[in-house]
């Protein structure tokens, strides 16, 4: 992170004064409109205006000199972008713009066998597009579209404000031509002149193995058009996948629980563990398992997302200690449990299951 006290030019014990002017200084001559042809003039003014909310602010001037962290990108955090920031700071209406179009939200739902696998999905959804009668141009098929006498075909107009730094130049868009540069003579008896309509649109996603709930694939330029001739919005589509009553999720891993009585657990056998990219894997539960014990398989869990490899299947054992007994039953047990030395309770205390 950038010295804030460099960035402004002036020195750790510098007045509020001192600060304040040195950033009007700074401001005029790194601010994006005075500096049309420099493509880091917008970074530049960004960095020069967070150093000076952190330094005009007496409460976090003190915590970044403590060394603290200060959240000062909270500054920006509640605008739109750099016209809203020069708003800000100068009063004005900040740089006129072509807005790109609006993003586009759509969810996908599907199973957890189809996130390990990858799939393609036909996703349907309802979004500004460009009409197709005027092309998007918003012109009446065999009209010109002629240049906006008021900005030059420039879609803005310079004017002058006053600002507390002084008389600056800003660009605003053209009130005229709305920013398009042009004039339509007739407007298109379809979108009325806007150059795009309400439709539905259809797409193929290709969705990536190793997808979880909460992911988000976003395809540039395919959501909402601009009115303005400017590129159109993105489309973020969004996975959740549905519950699998076979298994629970643990990032890459896949958990599932096998129920074995307690001699299965004492005595092992043989127990088939669905995976989820269908079949089943046998897997030889060893004698003496205890409860809540945990095996691995290896490789048989979720695929890892845009990487190799994938996790584990975990299998969780749970023993079931019957609840009822019949008489022969707790026979063999108390039996069993002599011979273990063991010292059971007495007989009585729980219920019996009738006989066969």
């Amino acid at each position: 992170m950038s010295d804030y006290y460099d960035v402004l030019g002036v020195s750790r014990d510098a007045s509020t004064d001192e600060i304040k002017k040195s950033f009007r200084r700074l401001a005029r001559d790194t601010h994006p409109d005075a500096n049309p042809d420099d493509p880091q003039a917008e970074e530049r003014f960004r960095e020069i205006a967070l150093a000076y909310e952190v330094l005009s602010d007496e409460r976090k001037r003190a915590a970044y000199d403590r060394g603290e962290t200060v959240a000062a990108g909270d500054l920006f955090s509640n605008f739109s972008g750099l016209d809203d920031i020069l708003q800000q700071f100068f009063g004005g209406a900040g740089r006129a713009g072509r807005s790109q179009g609006r993003d586009v939200g759509v969810r996908v739902d599907m199973t957890l066998a189809e996130a390990a696998a990858g799939l393609s999905r036909e996703i349907t959804f309802s979004a500004l597009g460009p009409c197709e009668v005027c092309a998007g141009s918003g012109s009446e098929p065999g009209h010109d579209v002629v240049g906006c006498p008021t900005c030059g075909g420039r879609g803005q107009v310079q004017v002058q404000r006053n600002t507390l730094l002084g008389a600056m130049m800003t660009v605003n868009q053209c009130s005229t031509c709305r920013g398009r540069g042009q004039i339509i003579e007739e407007a298109c008896h379809e979108c009325r002149g806007a150059g795009r309509v309400e439709a539905e649109q259809t797409l193929t996603v290709e969705i990536p193995s190793g997808v979880d709930t909460g992911t988000r694939l976003r395809l540039t330029g395919r959501g909402e058009a601009s009115d303005l001739n400017a590129p159109p919005g993105d489309l973020y589509v969004e996975m959740r996948i549905m519950p699998d009553e076979r298994f629970e999720r643990r990032g890459e891993e896949l958990w599932h629980r096998v129920r074995v009585g307690v001699a299965e657990a004492a005595l092992g056998k043989e127990i088939k563990v669905p995976l989820v990219d269908g079949g089943s894997h046998l897997f030889e539960l060893p004698a003496g398992t205890q409860p809540s014990s945990l095996y691995r398989i290896s490789r048989e869990g979720m695929p890892r997302l845009r990487r190799r490899g994938r996790g584990d299947l975990v299998v969780e054992v749970e023993v079931v200690v019957p609840e009822e007994l019949s008489a022969e039953e707790e026979d063999l047990l108390r039996r069993f449990a002599a011979l273990r030395e063991e010292d059971p309770g007495p007989s009585g205390k729980k219920k019996r299951r009738k006989a066969r």
